[in-house]
């Protein structure tokens, strides 16, 4: 199985080639087949010029040049939208994402989950220097989130997740442009039908750049989003899910295929 590893990056001139290059030993040791594809996002500093430094050191880095508006939603999609891999992660520039988790995260993939998703919050995980404000307010939202869905996964605003290829096409359309995106994709997964596991992950904070998370911009956000996809769970008669997406599948491969007896 492929693997492919969607980087966002916004002014990340300080971290980026850490991160890559880290991501991509950590990679290799463990034989794991990937592709790192990183997403400049409409960077103004020396991103771009680190970008296409990356993918000539690297045979299995590559980047694309987000168009504006930019955003962390927009340049996940863009990244989403161009992935080649059988199963794609999300991970953050900025290094306060493990590799060895990603490597955790893939071998469990492979015992047939649909997608794995990363907790910070539950044993053997760990949380290093996170703002005291941010926690409090990211707990409440997880909780919130948990109680409304009722669900046993309690860090649903994280981004490290991973998801097979079908599992992206079968969450579509994806409306959040920016970090409400990390809620958007695994409640509409499993809204949707998709079977997911949790297993612990390392969060450390950023040591160099800006975080681009707004708390105050992204409340509002937030709470659309979730509300957004609680009434798909509730209101839309299961048109989304993956039951139905694969009968309506199977419909439309007898409809442009027929059986031998029906073409005599």
């Amino acid at each position: 199985m492929k693997i492919s590893v969607v980087i966002p990056a916004h002014n990340e001139e300080g971290c980026l080639h850490g991160t890559v290059s880290n991501l991509v030993d950590t990679l290799k040791q463990s034989n794991i087949p990937h592709e790192i594809l990183i997403v400049n996002d409409n960077s103004r500093d020396k991103t771009l010029a680190i970008c296409q430094e990356l993918s000539q050191t690297f045979t299995t880095v590559r980047y694309v040049n987000n168009q504006p508006p930019n955003g962390f939603g927009f340049a996940v999609r863009r990244g989403l939208a161009e992935f080649s891999g059988d199963a794609v992660a999300i991970m953050m520039a900025d290094a306060s994402d493990d590799p060895k988790d990603l490597v955790a995260g893939y071998y469990k993939l492979q015992e047939g989950y649909d997608c794995v998703f990363g907790s910070r919050f539950i044993k053997k995980g760990l949380v290093v220097d996170y703002p005291r404000h941010k926690l409090l307010i990211n707990r409440w939202a997880n909780w919130f989130v948990k109680t409304l869905f009722g669900l046993r996964y309690n860090d649903v605003t994280n981004a490290f997740k991973i998801y097979r290829s079908e599992v992206i096409d079968g969450v579509q359309p994806i409306l959040s442009h920016h970090f409400n995106l990390t809620v958007e994709l695994p409640l509409k997964a499993i809204v949707r039908g998709y079977s997911h596991t949790v297993i612990p992950m390392h969060w450390y904070n950023r040591t160099t750049g800006i975080s681009k998370l707004k708390i105050k911009e992204m409340g509002s956000r937030y709470l659309f989003i979730v509300l957004y996809v609680w009434l798909e769970k509730h209101l839309s008669r299961g048109d989304y899910h993956r039951s139905q997406n694969l009968a309506q599948l199977k419909t439309d491969t007898m409809f442009k295929f027929p059986s031998q007896s029906a073409r005599e």
